[in-house]
């Protein structure tokens, strides 16, 4: 069996279970689609908590995801298909989408390049991010818009990418001297805030 028809078979085997568990398609729905908002606002409560160590670890993940983005594109180069549901026959397609590469999977990066880095930081409650971002990997497929093949690079990207910046990016003294004018420049509009509020 070559590597497209293991690719295909194991679609298929993930993709057909929401015709047989129905009831599980609109939670799947969800969190193919709307996760995502829920993934932003952790990510500004992290950083707005105005702990040092949650700041680096935000930063971390931005540069984790732009780094893994780019190579993402890259592969996306090399290797091109478009989404199962354009390219099978009877996809189990529960959400709508443009056709065009979904090689490698953009969610699948934008999650582990964040939930790696939250893993690396946090490791007891990192563990539960890491699940999280296997979740949404793991609907990208059930509802035809991902082959496994898709999401398994995207996340090989994403946690490659992660482990280099959580060793790389903490130590240098550019991310120090950016948190410095960020905190900086925070102090001096906060002020005006609190005033404005006064009158």
């Amino acid at each position: 069996m070559s590597i497209s028809e293991l690719n295909i078979n194991l679609f298929r085997i993930i993709n057909d279970i929401g015709k047989d568990f129905t009831y599980l398609n609109p939670a799947m729905i969800f969190i193919a689609e709307y996760m995502v908002l829920f993934l932003a606002l952790s990510v500004l409560i992290f950083w707005f908590t105005g702990r040092k160590t949650n700041r680096i670890m935000v930063l971390c993940g931005f540069i984790t995801f732009l780094a893994a983005e780019i190579i993402g594109k890259i592969a996306g180069l090399i290797h091109s298909n478009n989404q199962p549901f354009s390219e099978l026959i009877n996809v189990n397609k529960l959400m709508g989408h443009e056709v065009d590469n979904s090689f490698p999977s953009d969610h699948t990066i934008l999650f582990f390049s964040f939930c790696m880095v939250f893993y690396l930081f946090r490791r007891r409650s990192g563990l539960l991010w890491l699940i999280l971002a296997c979740l949404v990997s793991l609907s990208r497929i059930w509802v035809g818009v991902h082959y496994p093949a898709d999401v398994i690079v995207g996340a090989a990207i994403s946690i490659c990418s992660a482990l280099i910046i959580y060793r790389v990016v903490p130590t240098l003294r550019f991310t120090e001297n950016l948190l410095a004018i960020y905190e900086k420049t925070e102090k001096l509009i906060l002020p005006k805030k609190q005033k404005s509020k006064e009158f």
